[in-house]
């Protein structure tokens, strides 16, 4: 009998910061044709080859088999041919002990030691030994389509100028350059340039082809950001490494800030691996204890947000509790008034149902064992929670117990305002980027249809 090569994984313990591998691979003519054996069939010109090489790579050495695919941001520099030696490298830059999660960077030269691609990729490294066979073909775990979905919307859109406030910490202005690099957005990084220039030679980051807004603090960086907004030098702002109360006292400023009519509030746009499209959820991080004229202002943001990013009519869930009206849980009063305000066309643009448990809202059978005839029940697109507390729970509950991910975005703002945290995973980060620019072309639509009008 044959002796069969097995190949062993590295575990996130194992994995020390600077650890690195490659993998050198010929493209063949066979490796092109529809029957691709291990991946969706690839064309040179989209580099579709050059990502099965580089999650191969993932799959087999660094980390190895067990690996879970979580996101990647690669800039392809030129098409490949048949007959091309392509070496791909990728390096450990960063561990998360939180989430397990490796973030790699990558690098792969063809036979002249020109880049032919660089980026990063995040995965989530196995916690225990293991192998598989060396003949099989091995790709990693691929998670979060949703979000790749989203992304790939944005393909062929202009990029968006956005005034980044006081990205001086590595996740921040890893964000930033992530998302440049694939277009989403033209960046004016506002604070304190030195210190900027300092993290960027660091982390060995370009910055030559950014403007910079050199301001000292952070609390004078958020409020030139609003200048650059109000004096229409920039269409999107994205928090850095300052606290979100700074940046969104600067802008609530009645005089000098980006006030509107609306309530400012707060969306996460969540991509649930054990749910069948994207979920928001609203409001866990502005507003605290939210009125019944606030939650109108919340509900209406989220669906505007939705007509956005494709869903013309958005099913939207108002939480509670319970799923019955009950004078005696002000929630479910607000709900009911709610649904209310939509049949009057005081809320627009959605299917609102509500009171609904969380049960209720995204489980048909759940619903339909408690004899509930929703359109909404099952197929919610926005859940509307009672207040922050709640919001914030149920978050942090899908997030670490049914591995979902938020992209963070703040709406009712003269413009969208991006949220990212050091914890989000390179393609959360570059969600989030994705919706308020999704969301920032929408509305210049809106514009120019009234100015038609």
């Amino acid at each position: 009998m044959d002796q069969v090569d097995i190949i062993s994984n590295r575990t996130f313990d194992e994995i020390a910061i600077g650890d690195s591998a490659k993998l050198t691979r010929t493209l063949k003519r066979e490796d092109i044709l529809p029957n691709f054996p291990t991946y969706p069939a690839p064309s040179v010109s989209d580099g579709m080859w050059m990502e099965w090489l580089v999650l191969s790579l993932l799959a087999t050495k660094l980390p190895g088999p067990g690996t879970q695919f979580t996101a990647q941001s690669l800039h392809f520099y030129k098409p490949l041919n048949v007959g091309n030696t392509i070496t791909a490298m990728v390096t450990v830059r960063q561990k998360k002990s939180t989430t397990r999660s490796i973030v790699l960077e990558c690098n792969c030269t063809d036979g002249t030691g020109a880049v032919v691609v660089s980026g990063s990729l995040e995965v989530v490294a196995p916690t225990a030994k293991c192998g598989s066979n060396a003949d099989a073909p091995s790709v990693p775990t691929r998670r979060h389509e949703k979000y790749d979905r989203l992304i790939s919307r944005c393909r062929g859109v202009q990029a968006i100028t956005t005034a980044v406030v006081y990205p001086c910490d590595e996740p921040s202005l890893t964000a930033v350059l992530d998302a440049a690099s694939v277009g989403l957005l033209a960046p004016i990084l506002v604070g304190p340039s030195a210190k900027i220039a300092d993290l960027a030679e660091k982390l060995k980051f370009d910055l030559s082809r950014f403007l910079i807004e050199d301001v000292p603090r952070s609390e004078g960086a958020a409020e030139r950001a609003v200048e650059l907004v109000r004096g229409g030098k920039a269409d999107l702002l994205m928090k850095g490494s300052l606290h979100t109360d700074e940046l969104l006292s600067a802008v609530v400023k009645r005089e000098s800030g980006l006030r509107t009519q609306r309530r400012i509030s707060h969306c996460f746009i969540m991509d649930i691996p054990t749910y069948h499209k994207p979920l928001i959820i609203t409001d866990a991080a502005v507003n605290v204890y939210p009125t019944l004229v606030d939650k109108a202002d919340i509900v209406q943001n989220a669906i505007d947000l939705s007509h956005s990013l494709g869903l013309q009519r958005p099913h939207v869930a108002i939480l509670s509790a319970v799923e019955t009206v009950n004078p005696k849980i002000q929630t479910t009063l607000d709900a009911a008034a709610l649904c209310k305000m939509a049949d009057r066309k005081q809320i627009t643009g959605a299917v609102l149902d509500g009171p609904l448990a969380m049960d209720n809202a995204i489980s048909k059978s759940a619903a339909a064992i408690k004899g509930i005839d929703s359109p909404v029940a099952g197929e919610a697109d926005i859940l509307v929670v009672p207040d922050l507390e709640a919001g914030n729970m149920l978050y942090k509950n899908l997030t670490f117990l049914a591995e979902a991910d938020g992209a963070g975005i703040v709406l009712g703002a003269r413009v969208p305002i991006i949220l990212t945290s050091r914890a989000d995973s390179i393609r959360t980060r570059l969600a989030s980027c994705a919706v308020a620019v999704l969301y920032a072309h929408a509305q210049r639509a809106l514009v120019r249809v009234s100015a038609a009008e």
